[in-house]
């Protein structure tokens, strides 16, 4: 699975036009299931973005994660995330995963995260169009791609 993780003060997500959700402190997590991806990455990530140490201590140092803080998460299906670039300028999507796949794979990280002593838990909707609204902290931006890290 890949995600892209930015630490926010808050964030608001429109469905389709319609339907506004936000969070507070926290972060906004972008992420793509991959081809082959299981249960075992999502797990792995989640556990990896929860106790994620990016937030600052009293100290003014990142010591301090999502958990720490009791911070909310944004959760926001991103196909993109798996684009491919090593030929011409059109992205390449083939290496996702299954749309039915990608969507289990999403709902199951989902209720994972849901499953962790944390703040506030929204998403956005899986193959929705989606207005996303950041306010970024710092900006501190990490990603995770859990096949290079080999998990």
């Amino acid at each position: 699975m890949r995600a892209v993780i930015q630490r926010i003060n808050g964030a608001e997500i429109t469905i389709n036009g319609g339907e506004t959700r936000k969070v507070g402190e926290g972060l906004v997590v972008f992420i793509c299931a991959m081809e082959g991806d299981t249960d075992a990455q999502a797990n792995f990530l989640v556990q990896k973005v929860c106790g994620l140490r990016v937030f600052k201590d009293e100290n003014d140092k990142m010591n301090r994660s999502l958990e720490d803080i009791q911070g909310d998460m944004l959760i926001v299906s991103n196909i993109t995330l798996s684009a491919d670039m090593k030929h011409g300028r059109r992205p390449d999507f083939s290496r996702s995963a299954s749309p039915s796949e990608a969507l289990r794979l999403y709902n199951y990280f989902v209720e994972q995260v849901k499953n962790q002593p944390i703040g506030k838990v929204c998403t956005g909707e899986f193959g929705a169009h989606m207005h996303i609204s950041v306010e970024n902290d710092g900006p501190v931006n990490i990603i995770i791609d859990t096949e290079r890290i080999g998990k």
